[in-house]
């Protein structure tokens, strides 16, 4: 079985994207040390500053339920709160072909 790519967008406001940013490296740091954690890299859009993207790889769907539920995740969506300028969007992918 293949490890499970995800990928997250979180857009930022822009007077609060520094708060953001500062959660979000928090959190791949944390994230990284995770038992089922492949990969977990943090970017921040070249065209859209503020606008940041996580890039995944999890062992499977279970580890990255298990990651929601982590208190640094809790801590990162409390440390932006008020501070977003819309949905966090998370996409499991699958391959194509």
């Amino acid at each position: 079985m293949s490890d499970l790519q995800v990928i997250a967008t979180i857009p930022a406001r822009p007077e609060s994207a520094a708060v953001v940013r500062e959660a979000l490296t928090t959190l791949a740091e944390a994230t990284r040390a995770e038992e089922g954690c492949v990969a977990y890299d943090l970017f921040e859009s070249a065209s859209a500053p503020g606008t940041f993207v996580t890039v995944e790889r999890w062992r499977d769907a279970a580890s990255l339920d298990a990651h929601m539920g982590t208190p640094h995740v809790a801590a990162a969506f409390a440390a932006a709160e008020g501070a977003l300028s819309g949905e966090v969007a998370i996409h499991p992918l699958q391959p194509v072909g």
